[in-house]
């Protein structure tokens, strides 16, 4: 057995190291640079209590990406050093990030212990490679993101970090080959075990019962059926042929980029209509017709596999849509949901459509930001069990990580249940069908995202925070002074040629506190009343805590929506993402383009903050 020593490495604070919403992330070269993955990752064991990393289980593997190998040699020395009792990793160094979750939550080790925490390498759906992306995070014993309590801890250690303990003679270890490997150190034994990366996740979400594994291999056999799923070369990709090909039956064939790798193929592995382009064009939506006929349902999920989209043929199913409509239909159509819903949340940016369900179907609904640490409270306090995110995020409470793979395995249940009695039909229930028919129940959110990739992003908000909260004042200065008051020797007086609007004080005696009304209607005069605008700011019903800045909120009369909100997922400078909604429980008119029905909002949006002199682009970067 091998002995290994223990080494204090004098350092000192480095800038930047202040977690975003999933960690930290920044290019491989700055992670590369001398103590910089060090100071982060003792800074994180530093945030911990001593008692909770002595003798602990800890699970590091990511998404497979540039630098993951040697990251992960690094932190299995720390955590030897730092008293760690078992270092679990994945074959190869890759887990997704839910199979993180579901690693610490379901395994056992051969000593009979589970997993008390994880560092997890991923930068999700941004770029990977030498030049590129790289990101890591610490999660708890729960399977779930660090609360902000840790990670404003682990930002604060970074800031006084004077020495790192680490293991310098520990030999690397082979993580291609599944085994044990023995150490011994100053504290006792340490050991390295690396395992089958998908065995624990395939058998949650079989033998848990999570979904009717028969019901979809029924489905996938029928002759009517087609399907077409894309990892993007990310790590998603060694779990498809588990799970798709030899526990559903369906053809290998149908999987695409489906062989993970360091720099997801020279690719974007994140799944959107912009990025995922293979499957995009194979299900008809691309800009040149397909070859040939388009699946019936197509999938993509991105580099960690915790994202996901979903696709008909020559449809395309927004994320707000998608999460409404699992919830809608999880009790009937998929067994872990059998006996009823605790509660639905989304996200903050994420459209309204969740929240009519939850209206019509009677179940509690939370509102939170960005950032799945916070469905998780609700998750550990048995308040919800469907939740998720515009930016292609969805899950549930069988974990407490977004899950892109249960996504699609969700919506597979919904097609199987649609489709139980008619699978020797002329015709099956179509992904489209059921969005329509959806929104013929509960109306339509017509949604899009443009980001803006832009030096001054933060000034942007800092301006957008100064004018909402100014607007009441300035609405009720101009009502003041375009409105004369009864009783003025003018109030008689016809005002534009017309005598109505002078008594508008009688029709309508809230004039002065109608938000933005001046300005929105002096851009599009169709556009609805603002009935509210505020800078969103989160009570956790769990624990009480605080989050605040969360983005600008802009709420219409009509139940439509401005969001605008700065982005904490890339690795360098900064996004602004306005999130545009426009809500239509007319079903007559829920069949309209996206893009017509929101462009009186786009274009209040635009000129309302100013978009084009703030970041000097008359475009977005992209649009969602």
């Amino acid at each position: 057995m091998v002995m290994f020593k223990v080494s204090r490495v004098t350092t000192s604070p480095i800038d930047g190291q202040k977690p975003g919403t999933s960690g930290l992330r920044k290019k491989v070269k700055v992670f590369k640079q001398q103590n910089y993955l060090h100071n982060f990752v003792q800074s994180s064991f530093n945030a911990l209590s001593p008692e909770k990393i002595r003798g602990m289980t800890l699970v590091v593997s990511g998404d497979g990406r540039y630098f993951s190998k040697d990251a992960i040699q690094i932190i299995i020395k720390m955590a030897a050093a730092n008293g760690v009792r078992c270092v679990w990793v994945g074959q190869n160094g890759m887990l997704s990030t839910p199979a993180v979750s579901a690693v610490i939550r379901e395994r056992v080790g051969k000593d009979g212990k589970k997993a008390s925490g994880a560092f997890i390498l991923t930068a999700s759906h941004n770029p990977g490679g030498p030049n590129e992306d790289f990101g890591i995070k610490y999660n708890m014993e729960n399977g779930g993101p660090a609360p902000e309590a840790i990670t404003d801890k682990i930002y604060e250690n970074t800031k006084s970090i004077k020495e790192y303990i680490i293991a310098e003679d520990l030999p690397d270890v082979d993580i291609s080959s599944i085994g044990i490997t023995n150490f011994t150190g100053p504290e006792g034994q340490f050991d390295v075990e690396v395992f089958d990366s998908a065995a624990d996740y395939v058998k949650l979400m079989k033998m848990r019962s999570i979904f009717d594994f028969q019901s979809i291999q029924k489905l996938l056999s029928s002759p009517k059926f087609s399907f077409c799923y894309d990892a993007l070369h990310g790590v998603g990709g060694a779990y498809a042929k588990s799970i798709f090909v030899e526990e559903l039956g369906a053809k290998e064939s149908l999987l695409l980029n489906c062989v993970p790798k360091e720099d997801f193929g020279g690719g974007h592995p994140d799944p959107n209509l912009t990025y995922a382009k293979e499957l995009v064009a194979r299900m008809g939506l691309g800009k040149s017709d397909a070859k040939d006929e388009p699946p019936e349902f197509g999938a993509a999920s991105d580099g960690d596999a915790d994202r996901n989209m979903i696709l008909g043929k020559r449809f395309f199913v927004t994320p707000s849509d998608s999460v409404a409509i699992i919830a809608a239909n999880a009790v009937e159509a998929i067994p872990y949901f059998s006996s009823g819903l605790k509660g639905v949340a989304r996200s903050m940016p994420t459209s309204a459509a969740l929240d009519v369900v939850a209206k019509h179907l009677n179940l509690k609904f939370f509102e939170v930001p960005t950032g799945w640490k916070f469905f998780g409270n609700l998750m550990d306090a048995g308040l919800c069990s469907i939740c998720g995110e515009e930016s292609f995020g969805t899950g549930s409470d069988h974990i407490r990580e977004k899950d892109g793979i249960w996504a699609v395995l969700s919506w597979l249940s919904i097609l199987a249940y649609k489709n139980k009695e008619n699978l020797g039909g002329e015709k099956l229930v179509t992904v489209e069908e059921i969005v329509r028919k959806h929104w013929a129940t509960y109306g339509r959110h017509y949604y899009t995202r443009y980001d803006y990739e832009a030096g001054a992003a933060k000034e942007l908000m800092a301006y957008l925070v100064k004018l909402q909260s100014s607007l009441t004042e300035v609405n009720k200065d101009m009502a003041s002074s375009l409105v004369p008051r009864p009783g003025d020797p003018s109030y008689t007086r016809t005002f534009l040629g017309s005598s109505l609007f002078s008594k508008a004080y009688e029709y309508f005696p809230n004039i002065s506190s109608l938000h933005a009304e001046g300005i929105i209607k002096g851009i599009r005069s169709e556009v609805s009343n603002v009935a509210k605008a505020d800078e969103f700011e989160y009570k956790d019903p769990v624990d009480s805590s605080i989050s605040k800045h969360q983005g600008i909120r802009y709420m219409f009369e009509d139940g439509s929506r401005l969001v605008f909100r700065l982005s904490g997922t890339g690795s360098e400078g900064a996004t602004i993402r306005v999130y545009i909604e426009q809500y239509e429980k007319d079903s007559s008119k829920t069949g309209r383009d996206s893009q017509e029905a929101l462009a009186p909002l786009v274009e209040v949006a635009l000129k309302l903050s100013k978009m084009q002199e703030f970041t000097g682009r008359s475009a977005p970067t992209v649009i969602t």
